[in-house]
């Protein structure tokens, strides 16, 4: 059953509790975020450093130590206060138990990506609303994911080290040089990221497939995309990017086969999870000099120290920084407390994920 609407008393504003770590909340709330947050929230779980006055109320306000050191048991007085609980990288995992020491939680509201790492399913079955800040994530992820689509198609990082070593400009020998222009990309998964994605690619003179089983072929359409099977994708796309969330059934879902089916010189770009790719037989393609990989995840992350693929001249690897890092990590904290001001306001929740969401989200 949901949690019954509290009685604010005299105050009008949620009691939300800062549940994250203080490195956490520096990074993604901006003090013009923190002003927005206290014009509907009493913020809970923060101590105050001694009269540095951050446009919080007093009472509870901090210019940014979060009290939370681990364990929902440090903030239990709190926890039974709270309306919501505002969290972010770090946040300990919410159990029944944490739910059983907060009755008044009404929404749980995550200043990052994936919530499956610390919110159990029991969230929900109790009536707590959850919502994340994925789409705020998305954005950078994707803005990478297009700057490695246009790079992988001039073999960009391949010409980099020929000319560290030759001294010679171009053409690097052995390498197809596609660019832009008439390239078929084709994008795995019509996620949050891969729909914007696709949103970018319009703006480039691309061929585009896309592969989604919760994507008609009319939304394909509408993105400017053909949808297709996952055979036929790896199969025509000179580059192929992926966006799957990673699942039981997502787990080396790009196989051996379809790495295989990609045309010789195609390049492999993976911004989502490790897993989803067979990486031994991703290793194998890229030994063997055939096929390219711009990856900013792998599997396992990172690789072992002598793993070939960090030394091949055909692989590009990064260490999962496509996601929201130093500026953009802002954007997290905007989302959220856009959230929070819309449940003070009675609005329903822009970005809220339901137990049924579980099974196909990151």
């Amino acid at each position: 059953m949901p949690n019954p609407e509290p009685d604010r008393g005299s105050s009008p504003r949620l009691r939300t509790l800062v549940a994250m770590p203080a490195d956490t909340w520096s990074e993604v709330v901006t003090p013009a975020a923190r002003a927005r947050l206290a014009a509907v929230a009493e913020v809970l779980g923060l101590d105050v450093p001694g009269g540095l006055d951050t446009g919080l109320p007093r009472g509870g306000v901090v210019d940014g130590v979060p009290r939370l050191a681990g364990s929902f048991a440090e903030v239990a007085d709190d926890l039974a206060d709270a309306e919501v609980l505002l969290t972010g990288w770090g946040c300990p995992r919410i159990t029944a138990d944490v739910l059983d020491t907060a009755p008044k939680l009404r929404a749980i509201v995550h200043a990052a990506g994936t919530i499956k790492t610390f919110v159990d399913p029991v969230v929900f079955e109790r009536g707590v609303e959850v919502s994340s800040a994925a789409g705020a994530n998305a954005v950078p992820v994707a803005e990478f994911t297009v700057a490695a689509i246009v790079m992988a198609g001039k073999r960009a990082f391949r010409h980099r080290d020929w000319f560290r070593t030759s001294g010679v400009k171009r053409p690097l020998p052995g390498a197809p040089i596609l660019g832009a222009l008439g390239t078929t990309v084709g994008v795995l998964g019509a996620s949050r990221i891969g729909r914007l994605v696709l949103e970018r690619l319009r703006g480039l003179d691309v061929d585009v497939l896309v592969y989604d089983p919760f994507l008609s072929r009319a939304e394909a359409a509408a993105y400017g995309a053909r949808w297709c099977e996952l055979p036929e994708l790896f199969a025509a796309s000179d580059i192929v990017s992926v966006h799957a969330p990673l699942l039981p059934e997502t787990e080396g879902l790009v196989s051996a086969e379809l790495l295989a089916a990609m045309p010789d010189g195609g390049v492999l770009i993976n911004t989502a999870r490790g897993p989803v790719v067979d990486h031994a037989a991703l290793e194998r393609e890229c030994v063997s000099g055939r096929l390219d990989a711009i990856l900013d995840v792998t599997d396992p992350e990172p690789l072992p120290l002598d793993s070939p693929m960090l030394r091949l001249p055909n692989v590009f690897i990064t260490p999962h920084l496509a996601g929201a890092m130093g500026n953009e990590s802002t954007r997290l904290g905007d989302s959220a407390i856009a959230e929070i001001e819309r449940l003070a306001a009675g609005r329903p929740l822009a970005h809220g994920i339901t137990h049924e969401d579980l099974r196909r989200i990151a």
